[in-house]
């Protein structure tokens, strides 16, 4: 699919990984690219998501909006992060349907995999178990997509297809640390401590779970190679693949914002799930998509960019 001859609609374009992804599609030469704000179009409703379509007559679809966070974000509005994610996605695929659009990508998330799913989490483990329970509704939400996405493709010939990053990061993230997700956080924690001269640093559980974190503009490709590339109805995964204990992650960002104090791990703080890492085989054998950021490098420009923009952000 040659993505620079069509309309496409980004939602969530204004967003964290939007931003990324509607810069890929420009820079693959895309020159309709409709992105629309939330408080013209609330995706959560019907009526609002059908003005967009009609709006924006798009030919394919990114559905990336979502609404999102962290651990404690999902602890605080549980029946919040499922209700909004599944109103979006239900509204977004319906109103795909019903005007014909030619192709939805959407993104899902790796909070959908089963709390102790085998690692590398392969796709055909998706449904072996119930999701880390801190962050379940928000998963389930996403996982119901991928059987509406595949019932939508069987009953009426949609092209909906659907990808499952695994944690992202990087300029432009989230840093506010009632809802920002692990790398933000810990960056920010480290950065503030040493401008202000802190010995201590306090961060959440014990340090022992892993995770796999992927570099969103390494996002962004491979969801804009899917759009061109992928046209079946089976999950794939987007990662990096590798595997960081948080002890290790909080080690080596302390070291890149030069912070040289102390840290201290608040067991009494939930951990998540014990270990995540996806296989990303999938994704490389079908639209030829593989990471290019190291993590080093991804993690100083994050930094970077914190540093340019903490006045504004703090």
């Amino acid at each position: 699919m040659d993505l620079s001859t069509l309309r496409i609609l980004v939602t969530g374009g204004s967003g964290f990984l939007g931003s990324f992804v509607i810069a890929r599609l420009e820079g693959a030469g895309a020159r309709s690219v409709f992105v629309p704000r939330s408080h013209e179009f609330d995706l959560t409703s019907a009526d609002a998501t059908g003005r967009l379509f009609a709006e924006a007559k798009p030919q394919v679809v990114f559905h990336l909006a979502a609404r999102v966070g962290g651990i404690e974000a999902n602890r605080r509005s549980p029946g919040t992060f499922f209700r909004d994610n599944m109103a979006m996605g239900l509204n977004v695929l319906e109103e795909a349907r019903k005007c014909g659009v030619e192709k939805v990508i959407v993104a899902g998330t790796i909070c959908a995999y089963p709390k102790f799913a085998p690692v590398p989490f392969r796709e055909e483990d998706l449904w072996n178990g119930y999701p880390e329970e801190t962050n379940a509704p928000y998963g389930i939400a996403k996982k119901a997509l991928l059987v509406m996405a595949q019932a939508y493709r069987q009953e009426f010939g949609s092209n909906f297809v659907m990808l499952f990053p695994v944690n992202l990061y990087g300029p432009r993230d989230n840093f506010d640390l009632e809802s920002s997700h692990v790398i933000p956080a810990m960056i920010r924690k480290f950065v503030d401590a040493q401008a202000r001269g802190e010995r201590e640093v306090t961060l959440w559980g014990d340090g022992t779970p892993t995770r796999e974190f992927l570099y969103v503009e390494d996002a962004a490709n491979g969801l804009v190679l899917a759009g061109e590339r992928y046209d079946k109805p089976d999950p794939v995964n987007l990662g990096a693949g590798f595997e960081i204990a948080m002890r290790d992650l909080a080690t080596l960002i302390a070291k890149l914002c030069g912070y040289e104090g102390g840290i201290v791990w608040d067991a009494n703080r939930p951990n998540g799930q014990p270990r995540r890492m996806l296989d990303t085989s999938r994704a490389e054998a079908e639209f030829g998509f593989k990471a290019t950021t190291t993590f080093e490098d991804g993690l100083r420009k994050t930094i970077a960019w914190y540093r340019e923009n903490r006045a504004q952000i703090v």
